[in-house]
């Protein structure tokens, strides 16, 4: 291409959030840049299926941190509410234990401490008042530098930051720990643990500044895509042909070539070669590196770190009836929530009662069922696949009615009697349709003792032109976190090759 980079030839293999997100940010300062994708359809994990007039999110639910977002369509001159509409959820989510205890969430802090109230009285609210204030200061510093400048070592952050936020910067201990000093409440304990499902890994293992997620959802509200959380991938797919972004769907890429230390281009299944001066890998740092380069063992033992987070037994159903009971998101916990985490991260088993996290759109996109029809997503933590620990289909099946069980033992008791449509995934099928680490849903796990919560960097530390995106690289899973790594991707790239405008 001529446009002032000297002739960098971009390719992006895969159409994932972040993906796309390096494209467009790439093709906003005017580069060439081409997408190829495995798959019939963008998107990657942010996937639908429909059904018989059921309309599935087949992956992500939830929409936070909007704002990482609107950049992609304010470079490029647009308004991305020209494309979709939000809309916000209210509660946020709904909490339910198997003693009967029911509590909500809520953006308005009024509404929201009369919920904790229920649950332990005006101490839990002054307990909880403080802890908001000490996850808001771990938002605020990670927020200036770990995600705005797109750190991805911790030497990086020691250089950038003072010694007054490093020292309050809660790395030193777990965030269950802190959450059980901080809250002494175990309903409130085992609600603000399970924020640590948007990165899919354990509140025994994380350290404590992940503490940071429930600010980024009382900040900046949640959300819904009206029509359907898939609508988001249509929007950037238009907005990345409307830049001159090429998409090649259907199109895998089963080939890095490099030479020396640099990437010269990528292979097709089909065999055909396409040439690059910069490549962007939207597939996982760990698959990329065995599937597309064939590394040597020495550097893959390297990545060990970087483990994968945890998969998931995700089921969808379509009801014949509505279950009033369901807000639109729903966290259905284990009684025991701490051997929950200890089955799936420590022990690498299926767990016997796990927490469930519950959607149930039709609160608010009616479109997504037919009339008088529920639909609903259950999705429980597992371990990703392990092949010293083969799981069998029958042992999936298993968690499955596990899972109803669980579900008629918070009120829903009919509900396998109303199941007209169902669908469900197993790791093996993420595994197969994403090529995600061992079936994982959110990339690199968040591990105190293994990566001090750190996933893999952006830039390759053996190919000067091979770049990465999404969940496996910093600042880590989650919808505005991957969109976040393609656009700090995308500026490291224009910071070393120009800016074509």
């Amino acid at each position: 291409m001529e446009n002032g980079t000297d002739g960098k030839r971009t390719v992006v293999i895969g159409a994932g959030l972040g993906g796309l997100s390096a494209a467009v940010s790439l093709a906003s300062a005017g580069y060439s840049v081409d997408v190829f994708e495995k798959n019939n359809h963008v998107g990657g994990k942010l996937n639908r299926l429909e059904m018989e007039g059921f309309s599935f999110d087949l992956g992500p639910s939830i929409l936070t941190l909007p704002h990482y977002f609107r950049r992609l369509w304010a470079r490029a001159g647009k308004n991305m509410d020209d494309e979709i509409s939000l809309k916000s959820v209210n509660p946020h989510w709904r909490n339910l234990f198997e003693d009967g205890t029911v509590a909500d969430l809520y953006i308005d802090p009024v509404m929201r401490e009369n919920e904790v109230r229920k649950l332990g009285g005006e101490k839990a609210v002054q307990r909880f008042r403080r802890y908001l204030n000490y996850s808001a200061n771990q938002y605020d510093i990670a927020e200036q530098g770990y995600f705005e400048q797109g750190f991805d070592t911790a030497s990086e952050m020691i250089k950038f930051y003072d010694a007054k936020s490093l020292i309050q910067y809660d790395y030193w201990t777990t965030m269950h720990k802190r959450n059980a000093k901080l809250l002494k409440n175990r309903y409130l304990v085992d609600i603000m643990d399970y924020f640590i499902k948007y990165v899919g890994s354990s509140a025994l293992r994380a350290p404590a500044f992940m503490n940071l997620m429930p600010t980024i959802q009382f900040r900046y509200d949640l959300w819904y895509v009206t029509g359907g959380m898939y609508e988001l991938a249509r929007a950037m797919e238009k907005l990345a042909r409307e830049l001159g972004v090429s998409i090649h769907l259907n199109t895998e890429i089963t080939r890095i070539e490099t030479r020396e230390q640099r990437v010269r281009g990528v292979a097709t299944k089909e065999g055909t070669f396409h040439e690059a001066d910069v490549v962007v890998s939207n597939m996982e740092v760990i698959p990329a590196y065995q599937r597309l380069l064939d590394e040597d063992d020495g550097f893959m033992h390297e990545l060990e770190r970087f483990a994968p987070a945890c998969s998931g037994l995700v089921l969808h159903i379509g009801t014949d009836k509505e279950y009033p009971q369901l807000a639109h998101h729903n966290f259905v916990y284990s009684r025991n929530q701490e051997q929950h985490f200890k089955s799936v991260f420590e022990k690498g088993v299926i767990p016997d009662d796990p927490t469930l996290y519950v959607v149930a759109p039709s609160r608010s996109d009616r479109s997504v069922c037919p009339p008088g029809c529920d639909n609903i997503k259950i999705l429980p933590h597992i371990p990703p696949i392990d092949p010293q620990k083969p799981v069998t289909h029958e042992q999936y099946r298993a968690l499955r009615d596990r899972v109803l069980d669980k579900m008629g033992r918070v009120g829903l008791d009919d509900l396998r009697d109303h199941i007209i449509v169902e669908h469900l995934w197993t790791p093996v099928d993420i595994e197969k349709n994403y090529y995600s680490n061992k079936g994982s849903i959110y990339g690199v796990v968040s591990d105190k003792k293994k990566n001090l919560g750190l996933k893999a960097p952006k830039k390759s530390p053996r190919y000067e032109n091979l770049y990465f995106v999404g969940g496996s690289v910093n600042p880590g899973g989650g919808m505005p976190m991957v969109v976040l790594s393609g656009q700090n991707a995308a500026r490291m790239i224009i910071d070393r090759y120009g800016s074509a405008r």
